[in-house]
């Protein structure tokens, strides 16, 4: 089992994108979901640079388990934050197994190495985060609950 930079596994970027689209997206018809995969795609390849992004992947051999990120933004609601913590993901064969403590865990270690204090997260979950140390700040307007880790506590 090991967690890797998807810039360093560019042969799981579609897959990456058509599982975020299926979990999150939102299209009409197969001509729209291909378009919205090459624009997610192009998008993630143009953010490759950035300090306020990371896509890391948990791979077992050449096995996609899931995926998570670092996003400069996510959504209008609060331009001023950042970075955020987005699109955990663990492929449903793969749930129960523990494998979000691990996407969980790499992702804060990766936010720390890049010199964030703090890194935010929405979710309408309950009770989920909080066990890995998500702070609670407020209800947002959209019913979502907004937390944030302080990265600045937290030992690895």
């Amino acid at each position: 089992m090991k967690i890797e930079s998807i810039f360093k596994h560019l042969e799981y970027l579609e897959e990456v994108c058509e599982l975020t689209l299926q979990e999150w997206g939102k299209y009409q018809d197969k001509t729209e979901y291909l378009e919205k995969i090459e624009k997610k795609k192009a998008k993630i390849l143009s953010l490759q640079n950035r300090k306020d992004y990371e896509k890391l992947l948990l791979l077992n051999s050449q096995q996609l388990i899931g995926f998570i990120s670092i996003f400069p933004k996510d959504g209008e609601e609060y331009p001023e934050l950042t970075p955020w913590y987005s699109t955990m993901y663990v492929k449903k064969e793969y749930r129960g197994n523990g494998y979000s403590k691990l996407l969980n865990d790499a992702i804060l270690k990766e936010a720390k190495r890049r010199g964030f204090s703090k890194i935010y997260l929405k979710t309408t979950l309950e009770n989920y985060y909080e066990k890995w140390g998500a702070i609670y700040l407020e209800k947002m307007a959209n019913g979502e609950k907004l937390y944030y880790f302080d990265l600045e506590k937290r030992t690895f």
